[in-house]
């Protein structure tokens, strides 16, 4: 079928030729930003591809896209959302690719009433520090990152992988840079090994510094590493072990606690109640990985029973679909998950 009318994409430099219900043919305008688009050897459309059961095939600055009518749209908004991306500057890996399809996908699934209109541009959530830009790969991360902005507290909970530490530590330095608050303050508790802080060598940061390595990792991917070590030392950026926050009010502050399924019922009473005028708390942990003693209850699971409702608080449960590591992360996670379902339903039984 001949092409019958050409319309605007989304972005202001490509075009859309439709040829019939299930084909595009895409064009960029700019044949640079259009090669990395399609990746090295046409990783990024392979990538398509395979994920939405479509065929794509690139011919200069342009792609043509067959398949289901749903799947090709979903490309298509994909496709544009990336381009768009390359032209403010970004870069365009695999995950980015993975992050468009998903947020591609969602939209569609959500979509399903016929009151809501469907929409041909993907809008994702986005945390913009001097260093880097970040952009929701997963629509959990979209409700995330838009909680961090609305709410006070927020509690991010789920599996390792999901960006849920990573993000909280992206909003904070973005809320240091805006001058939104005048420190970021990062708590962690110190039990996953089993040790107490005195029996560690060194000075305090010393002892705690393992503990925290992964918010470090986090804040010198935001900030240049310059300007993190002055923070530290200034007392910008804090490293406050959660049992010394007793008795401390924390105004003008992003405060992080991070595990905080390894807090008990008291600690965390302890931590929240600490929050103080102009600041933002956000709890980050994974219930199912618990490392306290047997029988003493973690604060993080009773929060979030007894927070239910809270104005001012939100939540946000992130599952094995959220992972945006290595793929095999997600698939070993949701394994774990179906072998403690099955046992605590063996339990339930006897």
């Amino acid at each position: 079928m001949n092409a019958s009318e050409v319309v605007t994409s989304p972005s202001r430099n490509t075009k859309t030729a439709a040829t019939d219900a299930n084909h595009f043919i895409l064009t960029f305008e700019n044949n640079r930003h259009a090669s990395e688009l399609f990746g090295q050897f046409d990783q990024n459309l392979k990538l398509l591809e395979q994920r939405l059961a479509i065929e794509a095939s690139a011919r200069g600055n342009s792609v043509s896209i067959t398949g289901d009518v749903m799947a090709t749209n979903q490309a298509r908004r994909a496709l544009d959302f990336l381009y768009a991306k390359i032209q403010s500057g970004g870069s365009v890996e695999a995950s980015d690719v993975e992050g468009a399809i998903r947020m591609a996908v969602a939209a569609d699934d959500q979509l399903s009433l016929p009151t809501l209109e469907r929409k041909s541009k993907l809008t994702m959530a986005q945390i913009s520090t001097r260093k880097k830009t970040i952009v929701a790969r997963t629509p959990t991360q979209d409700a995330y990152m838009r909680a961090l902005e609305r709410s006070e507290l927020v509690f991010g909970v789920g599996p390792a992988g999901t960006g849920k530490t990573y993000l909280a530590v992206a909003h904070a330095a973005q809320l240091l840079e805006r001058g939104a608050v005048d420190r970021i303050i990062l708590s962690r508790p110190a039990v996953e090994a089993g040790e107490r802080l005195g029996f560690l060598p060194g000075d305090l940061k010393e002892k705690v510094d393992p503990y925290l390595r992964p918010l470090y990792d986090a804040l010198y991917d935001m900030m240049p590493g310059d300007k993190v070590e002055r923070a530290i030392t200034a007392g910008v950026i804090e490293i406050a072990p959660l049992a010394f926050m007793r008795g401390r009010t924390l105004a003008n502050a992003a405060v992080i606690l991070d595990e905080a399924q390894n807090t008990t019922s008291m600690q965390m009473k302890m931590f929240l109640t600490r929050l103080g005028e102009n600041a933002r708390m956000i709890v980050t942990g994974d219930p199912s990985q618990v490392d306290l003693p047997r029988g003493v209850t973690s604060g993080l699971v009773e929060a979030l029973r007894i927070l239910q409702g809270v104005e001012g608080v939100s939540f946000v449960r992130f599952k094995d679909v959220d992972v945006v590591r290595h793929p095999l992360v997600g698939r070993i996670v949701k394994a774990y998950d179906a072998q403690y379902t099955q046992r605590e339903d063996g339990e339930q039984a006897v």
